[in-house]
């Protein structure tokens, strides 16, 4: 049996704060986490890297996501993938979640 089973919506598991990002983390394992994110409008995540790559699907709202310099607009339902080491930053064009899988 698993150590936790999670059931439901996604969106649903997380609510928005004003003036703020919340996050949720679902799964930390050494090789890896799943954090769930609601950002309100406006909010960034500054330019930083990571060592591992990271995959982002955004699942309401619409973030605009830098790597390297290069801004991609990734609207909900979408997905972008972060590579290793590189440069990036995340706004929060409106209201949005977003999930992010760390690989490790």
């Amino acid at each position: 049996m698993p150590e936790a089973i999670m059931n439901g919506i996604l969106k649903d598991t997380i609510n928005f704060q004003d003036g703020s990002i919340v996050s949720k983390q679902i799964i930390k394992k050494p090789n890896g986490n799943i954090t769930l994110f609601a950002f309100d409008k406006d909010e960034t995540l500054t330019e930083h890297t990571s060592p591992y790559e990271a995959f982002v699907f955004v699942v309401e709202g619409e973030m605009e996501i830098k790597i390297g310099g290069n801004p991609f607009l990734i609207k909900a339902g979408e997905i972008i993938v972060m590579p290793p080491n590189v440069p990036h930053a995340l706004r929060a064009s409106q209201k949005s979640k977003m999930l992010l899988t760390m690989i490790k």
